[in-house]
């Protein structure tokens, strides 16, 4: 497990890189995850079995994806979803971009491929419903992530929120947030750094829900999704 990150001078993290805080939300927010988590879980375990079979059966390779986010306080998770691309997936991407500049453009600008040939046909439909995501309620419970949240990042892309990374590190990851609800990855970078410190210093409870209750419609038009 690699080492959590540190913010020297930053108001919120020590030397030892932990926050000084609680975490954004405190007990309210937490034991609100704890219940919506289980709930999900039990309510939607008919569908986890469906979507498991659905990714098995389509190339027979693992069901389950874990990649390696930063959480809280800088203390890397394995972010589990439901695997939606290929088993050879970097050997496709490296392929894909060295002979595509235009992709590898954005690519490196966003993270991100809006025609990704990585994504399996039922893995593009998981994406664009986001369903894909149903396994970070199991993160919730381990707590490391929120229901509500920053979307969870990986350690290189500390480097676009600058100084702003302090205000994600005070805060779990979410299953769901303001970008989510905002146009995905229609809305730029920047934009989605600025969206994740405003959740950080204008926490309320009531907030929350707001972001959930849109997260319905934003999930059922699929904007930005891909």
């Amino acid at each position: 497990m690699k080492p959590s990150v540190k913010l020297a001078g930053s108001p919120f993290f020590n030397d030892a890189g932990t926050s000084e805080n609680a975490a954004v939300g405190g007990s309210v927010k937490r034991l609100f995850d704890i219940v919506a988590g289980v709930t999900g879980l039990f309510l939607l375990a008919p569908l986890f079995v469906m979507l498991a079979l659905l990714v098995k059966t389509g190339d027979g390779g693992p069901i389950f994806y874990g990649h390696t986010r930063i959480g809280r306080g800088g203390k890397p998770f394995r972010c589990l979803k439901f695997r939606t691309m290929r088993v050879d997936a970097q050997i496709v991407l490296e392929t894909y971009l060295a002979g595509n500049p235009a992709a590898s453009a954005e690519w490196y600008a966003n993270r991100k491929l809006q025609c990704d040939p990585r994504v399996t046909h039922v893995g593009a439909v998981m994406r664009k419903l986001s369903l894909d995501e149903l396994p970070q309620l199991i993160n919730i419970l381990a707590g490391q992530m929120s229901i509500v949240g920053p979307r969870p990042i990986v350690l290189e892309e500390l480097e676009y929120y600058g100084t702003c990374a302090a205000f994600y590190l005070r805060s779990r990851p979410g299953l769901t947030g303001a970008w989510q609800v905002s146009g995905r990855n229609d809305v730029s970078y920047d934009k989605r750094v600025a969206l994740d410190r405003c959740y950080v210093e204008n926490w309320s409870f009531a907030g929350d829900i707001a972001i959930i209750i849109k997260t319905i419609p934003a999930v059922c038009t699929a904007k930005g999704s891909y």
